[in-house]
């Protein structure tokens, strides 16, 4: 069993947040074309071949140069040399028409999470970060464009193909290039109008391609108790199983590409019902429902996560209102352990400390839906903002998050809130907060009971209508 904890560090330290873009017109002439061919021989891999043009960039970097030493540069007269990376870069001469290079999906040790990112899987079925394996332009311009081909295995990349199967991409579709999933087999959920895309990249003792895709669909559904809508129309998951471990989801990540990429790390002797208690997969779904900050705010984004995590099962029947405040406090209790006697400005200052990141966001979200509802006499939610928020934009920043809430507000809320937050010792008056709302934590666990603001509490996980219902 992987505890959650460990699963939180991971998706801190990895860095699950990139750039989320707009979408913009694709079939200008392509200035780029990457051809990648899967062989298996002598061992699973990827051959890339990168056509140049006159007007292609000249210099190109990999991001994590792990498992490429050389590239090969074929000229127009048809000679070739290997051209030796220097931190991950390299530069091409005039006259370069071709770059190649292989990218072996194979990683040279036993497990770790490095390979989530940088390949796993087997037989021929596999798992990489497309930033992990291509070699990109170190500079890349607004109007960059770029044809994209895969053949030898059936892909799941974040994009669509034409009919004849070419990819048209941006060049910040090579920099924000998600997760890529090769060969296994497919199956698709549907949440009102969106579509999820799954890979299942691996073979499961237990489970039916049906259940896992039947387990995605039901936190996409839950997301809905938070959006109106599915926050995309399409998105891509691929799924990951494990060797030797029964949990139902170990790991997940969402990456920004355009659209957005989630991959999950799934014990391959789990079953269908263990998927009733998981968590994962709705949690990594609800950071959809949130813009991207610029520049980062982990504490921020990782705590609405988490908070809606408990809020929207219990919105959706899956546990418990009584469940839902249970794992609520005990994970309060797990950030007040780490974070001790520190500020919440000093806890969220040291993203290193992620118990005490997640779960100070997670109270701070939970203030601030509580704060809205009430100064609002319960006609306005944290969920509001969050619809705002999807009005103006894939990105926003701290600044903007709070503009949305005092917008919902009607009244200045934000600053004054996270002021005060920010200036006193971490979940100092989560005592305080939990006695109005009337959560009672006993030796026996929670109790729910009447208080000045359990109206408050019962609306928070008593959840709402849904457009995508059903």
């Amino acid at each position: 069993m992987v505890p959650r904890a460990v699963l939180l560090f991971l998706a801190l330290t990895l860095g699950a947040c990139a750039t989320a873009r707009p979408s913009l017109p694709r079939r200008e002439p392509a200035a780029l074309r990457y051809n990648v061919a899967y062989s298996r021989e002598p061992a699973p891999g990827l051959d890339v071949e990168i056509v140049l043009l006159p007007s292609s960039p000249r210099d190109f970097l990999f991001r994590e140069p792990e498992r490429v030493d050389s590239v090969w540069a074929w000229h127009e007269d048809g000679s070739a040399r290997s051209l030796r990376l220097q931190d991950g870069a390299v530069h091409v001469s005039s006259g370069t028409r071709f770059l190649r290079y292989r990218y072996p999906l194979a990683s040279s040790s036993k497990g770790g999470h490095r390979s989530f990112f940088s390949g796993m899987g087997e037989g021929d079925a596999w798992h990489v970060a497309g930033k992990a394996y291509l070699l990109r332009p170190r500079s890349v311009t607004p109007d960059l464009r770029v044809e994209f081909t895969v053949s030898g295995t059936d892909p799941l990349l974040p994009w669509l193909a034409d009919d004849a199967g070419v990819y048209h991409l941006r060049g910040e579709d090579l920099v924000d290039s998600g997760f890529h999933g090769f060969g296994g087999r497919r199956c698709e959920a549907r949440v009102g109008a969106s579509v999820l895309d799954v890979a299942l990249l691996g073979h499961f003792t237990h489970l039916k391609d049906a259940d896992v895709c039947a387990w995605l669909a039901q936190a996409a559904r839950e997301v809905g108790t938070v959006r109106k809508t599915f926050p995309h129309p399409r998105i891509t998951v691929r799924v990951v199983p494990v060797p030797g471990e029964a949990e139902p989801a170990l790991f997940g990540m969402v990456q920004w590409s355009s659209p957005p990429s989630i991959s999950i790390l799934v014990g391959q002797d789990t079953t269908a019902a263990s998927f009733t208690g998981d968590w994962v997969a709705l949690h990594e779904m609800l950071h959809l429902t949130h813009p991207t900050l610029m520049p980062r705010v982990a504490w921020l984004t990782e705590g609405l996560a988490t908070y809606y995590t408990e809020v929207a099962r219990a919105r959706s029947g899956r546990q418990t209102a009584q469940s839902a405040w249970q794992e609520l406090t005990e994970g309060f209790a797990r950030g007040r352990s780490a974070a001790g006697s520190r500020t919440m400005a000093e806890v969220v200052a040291q993203e290193r400390n992620w118990l005490g990141v997640y779960w100070t966001g997670a109270l701070f979200a939970l203030h601030l839906d509580v704060e809205l509802r009430r100064v609002t006499h319960g006609q306005r939610r944290l969920d509001d903002v969050l619809e705002l928020l999807a009005t103006r934009g894939p990105t926003s920043s701290l600044a903007g998050f709070g503009a949305a809430v005092d917008a919902v507000a009607g009244q200045p809320l934000f600053d004054a809130l996270l002021a005060h937050q920010l200036s006193v010792p971490a979940f100092s008056d989560l005592d305080s907060l939990l006695n109005r709302l009337g959560v009672q934590i006993d030796p026996g666990g929670v109790k729910l009971q009447a208080a000045p603001e359990s109206a408050l509490r019962e609306a928070v996980d008593g959840g709402r209508p849904s457009e995508d219902a059903g």
